[in-house]
């Protein structure tokens, strides 16, 4: 592998917290992670998932969150419909639709099983709305983000060799040409 797994732990946790300060939560808010282990180590979506990779970038988010108030939730591979990885109690709590199936490198994506495996009570839900998200190589996260995403730069374009994209969402401006907004 051409990457440490500490360099891709450490990008992480630095994107993760470039984020976090230009949302500025007071308090822990959804954060959708979409990863392709296989475009971090330079292969092809899909082809190559590494559940070293995955714990590295998981790794790197729990760093982040020692200092930023979020909650991490996982998109899983369109083999499992990209289902959310989530504390069931969370996923009880917003009312949202359980789904059964358990990710496994192959079926789900190494990021999503291994989140899985980390999680104390995991469950999967269909959908989510979250607040902000990482793409890591191109997993297409915009269907689990709130209207109305805007797209974050971060200082790093990729990790490892995966093309990475933040973004995060404000509420939706309202009332025409008369409005008056903050």
């Amino acid at each position: 592998m051409a990457h440490s797994l500490e360099t891709i732990a450490q990008q992480v946790e630095q994107i993760t917290c470039e984020l976090m300060e230009r949302c500025q939560w007071t308090k822990p808010k959804l954060l959708i992670i979409g990863a392709s282990t296989s475009e971090v180590a330079g292969e092809r979506i899909g082809s190559a998932g590494a559940v070293e990779i995955a714990e590295a970038i998981y790794s790197g988010l729990q760093q982040a969150s020692r200092t930023y108030p979020f909650i991490p939730v996982f998109q899983c591979c369109e083999h499992l419909n990209r289902a959310i990885v989530i504390e069931r109690e969370l996923a009880e709590q917003l009312n949202l639709t359980l789904v059964h199936a358990k990710p496994v490198p192959k079926a789900g994506g190494a990021m999503a099983a291994y989140a899985y495996s980390q999680l104390q009570q995991p469950a999967l839900v269909e959908s989510i709305a979250a607040d902000a998200g990482i793409d890591i190589g191109d997993t297409f996260i915009g269907m689990h983000l709130k209207q109305v995403v805007v797209p974050f730069r971060a200082s790093l374009r990729s990790i490892g060799d995966a093309h990475v994209t933040l973004a995060f969402t404000r509420p939706k401006l309202i009332g025409g040409e008369r409005a008056v907004y903050e």
